[in-house]
């Protein structure tokens, strides 16, 4: 494993509950209502980089079904006691999906990998998403990249995902939203978000 993966797990592993109680009733409500609006009620999600599974529960509450995934043990330990349902411990490059989804969940989460990374990781994904379903991806907005505080990040502005989506032909933007953190005291630390939709294949 990289070295940069497996700081950031450690960071994580070490950091499970204070993560926890930083994130867990952190409002997404809004972003969370549009990307839940554009799926079929009940279909299956794919919650890619679940934490102590705050997300994972509420889509659970609004009847979807969910597979969730997260790299850390004691992330995933804190996912299943919250959520009441098992949860896959793997990282984002060894996930390997076992069925469709009508919608990939990838909050807070793809932004631990370098660039190359997550265009690998979204290009192998997007296979397993159905025709329509749709991908929401969140990173911090700016041009860093690099460890911060003991985690790898990669920053984007709209013009970064312009180019990672180019080579993504399967994948069409829906629309970016530029928000600020909900975390309390964090309002100015600003988040690009991240709508995409599978394309339909293209007849020869």
């Amino acid at each position: 494993m990289e070295r940069y993966c497996q700081n950031t797990l450690d960071y994580y592993n070490s950091h499970a509950d204070s993560f926890r109680e930083d994130t867990i009733h952190a409002s997404m409500s809004a972003l969370q209502k549009e990307f839940l609006e554009m799926l079929p009620a009940g279909s299956l999600i794919l919650d890619l980089g679940c934490g102590p599974g705050r997300d994972t529960r509420l889509f659970l509450e609004r009847g979807f079904k969910v597979t969730a995934v997260d790299g850390s043990e004691e992330l995933c330990r804190l996912a299943e006691d919250f959520t009441g349902q098992p949860v896959i411990c793997s990282t984002f490059q060894e996930f390997r999906p076992g069925e469709t989804y009508d919608g990939i969940w990838a909050c807070a989460s793809l932004l631990h990998l370098p660039k190359e990374e997550i265009v690998r990781v979204i290009e192998r994904l997007s296979p397993f998403l159905r025709e329509g379903g749709v991908f929401y991806m969140s990173f911090k907005y700016g041009s860093f990249s690099g460890e911060r505080n003991g985690r790898y990040f990669t920053d984007l502005t709209e013009q970064d995902m312009d180019g990672i989506l180019a080579g993504i032909p399967a994948l069409g933007l829906v629309r970016y939203a530029l928000t600020g953190d909900v975390r309390p005291g964090r309002g100015h630390e600003k988040w690009l978000n991240v709508y995409l939709e599978k394309k339909p294949l293209q007849e020869s």
